[in-house]
């Protein structure tokens, strides 16, 4: 076979097709970014966004973006702090440690359902998150009050975003 001007232009162009339509996959599973933030005089800590859609083997990567505050991602979970339970059972739950200001953690996640996180430090000023992953099993439950586990303050409970607002909106950041 003789490789001519035209087939090059071709194979090229096939090369181009193909990337073009790889592309919705790669977006698929592109790295989801949710930030940690703080006002300056520490009167007010937050995750941004604080509630998030994303499909079954997707990322998300924290960054502390707080200048003044180290941070942790820690899912609700028994073996985290003896905290309730509060990601799908068969979910692995994850632990950052502390964040200092510029550091960054990941986790992928590929069991579908509804995940709980919270800042370690910062769980009684409200600092959770909440991440839906696929499209839960409805109705959502919430884990059943355990009195040997740690619970949960009202402003930690109050400061979780609706999974169907969620799911509505693919990202829903702090009023």
């Amino acid at each position: 076979m003789i490789v001519t001007r035209r087939r090059m232009i071709e194979a090229g162009g096939g090369l181009f097709l193909a990337a073009l339509l790889a592309r919705p996959a790669l977006s698929a599973g592109a790295i989801i970014d949710v930030e940690m933030h703080g006002k300056d005089d520490g009167a007010h800590v937050w995750f941004d966004p604080i509630g998030i859609h994303i499909e079954p083997g997707q990322t998300i990567r924290w960054t502390n973006r707080d200048a003044g505050n180290s941070h942790t991602v820690t899912a609700y979970h028994p073996d985290m702090f003896e905290r309730p339970l509060r990601i799908p059972a068969s979910a692995k739950p994850w632990d950052s440690d502390y964040l200092m200001p510029g550091e960054t953690f990941s986790v992928t996640l590929t069991v579908p359902g509804v995940y709980d996180y919270y800042c370690v430090p910062h769980e009684h000023a409200g600092m959770v998150g909440r991440i839906v992953v696929g499209l839960p099993p409805a109705p959502v439950e919430t884990a059943v009050a355990d009195q040997t586990l740690t619970q949960l303050p009202d402003i930690a409970l109050n400061g979780f975003p609706p999974v169907d607002e969620i799911i509505a909106k693919g990202i829903v950041r702090k009023a």
